[in-house]
């Protein structure tokens, strides 16, 4: 019992609800490859990837067709040496996000066979976090409008793409606060700017009094030179997105002091570097972010139990299930308003 017999890859598009437009990319709809991974129990657990060619290099094309390799490294291993298994799929250097939805297959397979959540395998720490909700780029208008319709829905903190025009972002995200008075906002200029664009950008928004809980990957993702210098003139904490794939890239950006936080992805990182980074920031007393790609409410269900499972995480970016078009909700977690609570 507990062995794996079957790994299916299956593509699932899911079309936005509106273009979903950050620094320098807009689209329009996302292409996933989910993996059901069977076990001679007749269990079956669940994970989806969710590849970026923008920030993995990834595309689903390729990820299809690592059926054929990813059957004979790991049929007949057994779930309940999990991490055995993981080490076999950390060789999956090139591809994160397949990585993490095998992963967490072979956990949620788990967890469906000795009928224990994947939250609780990982720990329980705790049962609920909530997430924000993000405002793409467009207009002063569009921004303000989405913005108010966040902040009407729950949400306490609003997550606001920038880094195409910070002289122009600089008007918006004033306005923006203006408009949802209350609310807390990250800013997530996705490598978008110089250095000294964004300490420009920071100087004008904290002269103004915004609530900015956290900047997001202000430089591009390899300048660590660059975003160092932006943590250490910030009036703001800076946060390395792009610019950490990997456990290794979260010891560098410790070591060289560049950030106050790193956000996690499971589709960069997969589970298992994903664990390893946690510890590590603990160690240094770097905050944490969870955040996603283009999951749907499968793979978000990923990040969910991965969060209320290890614990550590001060802000989750987990709302890119709310952005799409979905026949069906299917995430093993509840839902209210930004809430999201397992059980």
């Amino acid at each position: 019992m507990s062995k794996i017999v079957d790994i299916v890859l299956e593509k699932k598009e899911y079309v936005y609800t509106k273009p979903f437009h950050i620094a320098h990319n807009i689209s329009t709809s996302v292409v996933n490859i989910e993996v059901s991974v069977i076990l001679d129990s007749g269990a079956k657990g669940f994970g989806e990837a969710s590849p970026s060619f923008r920030v993995n290099g990834e595309r689903y094309e390729t990820l299809i067709h690592l059926k054929d390799f990813v059957k004979q490294s790991i049929i007949k291993k057994d779930v309940k040496r999990y991490r055995q298994i993981f080490e076999i799929l950390d060789l999956l250097k090139a591809f994160p996000s397949m990585k993490a939805a095998i992963q967490f297959a072979v956990l949620d397979a788990l967890s469906e066979e000795i009928t224990i959540p994947v939250y609780q395998l990982l720990g329980g720490s705790k049962t609920e976090i909530e997430t924000d909700k993000t405002v793409s780029i467009g207009t002063l208008e569009e921004m303000i409008k989405d913005s108010k319709e966040i902040l009407n829905e729950g949400f306490k903190i609003i997550k606001v793409k920038v880094g195409e025009n910070f002289k122009d972002d600089i008007e918006k995200i004033i306005a923006i606060a203006e408009a949802t008075k209350g609310a807390s906002y990250i800013i997530d200029a996705n490598t978008g700017y110089t250095p000294k664009e964004a300490l420009q950008f920071i100087d004008s928004v904290y002269k103004n009094g915004v609530d900015v809980a956290l900047f997001e990957q202000p430089v591009a993702a390899n300048d660590i030179e660059g975003l160092r210098l932006v943590r250490f003139y910030s009036h703001y904490p800076v946060a390395a997105d792009e610019s950490v794939h990997t456990k290794y890239d979260a010891l560098r950006v410790i070591k060289e002091e560049a950030v106050d936080f790193i956000n996690i992805k499971l589709m960069k990182t997969g589970v298992s570097d994903a664990l390893a980074i946690v510890e590590m920031a603990k160690t240094a007393n770097i905050g944490l972010m969870l955040g996603s790609m283009g999951e749907s409410s499968i793979g978000i269900n990923q990040s969910v139990h991965f969060a209320t499972g290890v614990g550590g995480f001060t802000f989750f970016d987990l709302d890119s299930y709310l952005m799409i078009k979905e026949d069906k909700f299917r995430g093993k977690f509840k839902k209210v308003g930004p809430r999201m609570i397992v059980q």
